[in-house]
């Protein structure tokens, strides 16, 4: 019954704290520049050791355009089955309502 009696005040705790959680991540958002230590700049530098394990970007941009490709022609396929099988049930429907009328 208490419940009931302080709505006003739950209400105002959660928009409190709702905006306690904004300002928490208006802050968390706001981020300053810093510049990069040694140890930061070593592991950002590109290692040569590295180099022959590393994709190459066409390969990978081929690779990505052809499954993409691949699966336009997947949905594509899936969405002709779809409308044949409504066509021929539609026909079929369309056939059995004329047997019942002839007979």
């Amino acid at each position: 019954m208490a419940f009931l009696l302080n709505k006003t005040g739950i209400a105002s705790h959660f928009r409190a704290h709702s905006q306690k959680t904004d300002d928490a991540l208006t802050l968390a958002r706001r981020a300053y520049h810093v510049e990069l230590g040694p140890r930061e700049k070593a592991l950002l530098a590109e290692d040569p050791a590295l180099k022959p394990f590393k994709s190459h970007k066409k390969s990978v941009w081929r690779l990505k355009r052809i499954g993409d490709v691949l699966t336009v022609v997947v949905v594509a396929g899936c969405c002709y089955e779809i409308y044949v099988k409504a066509v021929m049930r539609e026909e079929a429907r369309k056939q059995a309502r004329a047997a019942e009328g002839s007979a």
